[in-house]
């Protein structure tokens, strides 16, 4: 047992040998992928939906239903709700104390999280293949 006083690990940590459980860095790893993904698919999702202002309906629908513009939309639709998820779970594990509504509202976020995201995917294919 060392005596640093720069250690971060309380005495009994210290003795016992437990560190950090680790799933941090795997957490922020994400989020800072789909932050570097949102970048360039954001662009495009902006590019593509300030094209088609103005323009009818049929010609939305015909570009919307393009395999590119299609795959673009559902990949910032996926990549934004997964950024947004993630983002929520850490406001969530931060500021909520009491465990029985931090265990809710985790559970909450990731059904609202999977649930926009179906909606989303839905309109999108719905689009795609009509």
């Amino acid at each position: 047992m060392s005596n640093n006083p720069n250690s971060m690990r309380t005495t009994v940590r210290q003795v016992r040998h437990l560190g950090s459980a680790k799933s941090g860095t795997h957490h922020a790893w994400h989020m800072r992928l789909t932050s570097f993904a949102l970048v360039p698919l954001t662009i495009a999702f902006v590019w593509i939906v300030l094209s088609l202002v103005g323009k009818d309906y049929n010609t939305v629908r015909a570009a919307l239903g393009s395999p590119v513009i299609a795959i673009i939309m559902l990949l910032f639709i996926l990549t934004s709700i997964y950024h947004m998820m993630l983002g929520m779970q850490t406001i969530i594990e931060d500021y909520v104390h009491s465990e029985g509504a931090k265990t809710f509202s985790l559970a909450l976020n990731i059904f609202f999280s999977f649930a926009v995201g179906l909606a989303c995917v839905y309109a999108v294919l719905r689009l795609s293949f009509v």
